[in-house]
């Protein structure tokens, strides 16, 4: 399973939004430290779409609610990497696609500012 992408079956978890990690924060860390509060069913740290890095916060979803509730008690403000952990649940629902630019719209948007640029000259 690529970390990319979301795992098959997330039915019924519970998700905790983690912010203010590091970069160099992985999801094995991320799973080692909250596995301590119940089962952890996934783990997805956000990349940025060009460079691939961690864009500063991730997902940890438990299978058990009262699970994710204990660790998001014990675990926000906590110390982790040198950071303090931000820690909530998470609100769900993904933006819609065009949010993040995909291939049509991003495209179109450049063309568009570099059009209207050249036209205020």
């Amino acid at each position: 399973m690529s970390y990319g992408r979301l795992p098959p079956d997330i039915e019924g978890m519970t998700s905790l939004k983690v912010d203010n990690l590091t970069y160099r924060t992985s999801p094995e860390t991320l799973r080692r430290v909250f596995e301590k509060y119940g089962r952890v069913g996934d783990v997805y740290i956000p990349r940025d779409r060009y460079t691939k890095e961690s864009r500063g916060f991730a997902f940890v979803r438990f299978h058990d609610k009262r699970d994710a509730e204990d660790a998001m008690d014990a675990m926000d403000g906590a110390i982790l990497d040198g950071r303090e952990l931000r820690v909530q649940m998470a609100r769900y629902g993904r933006p819609p696609d065009s949010y993040y630019g995909g291939r049509r719209g991003g495209g179109t948007a450049r063309r568009h500012s570099g059009h209207s640029r050249r036209s205020r000259r």
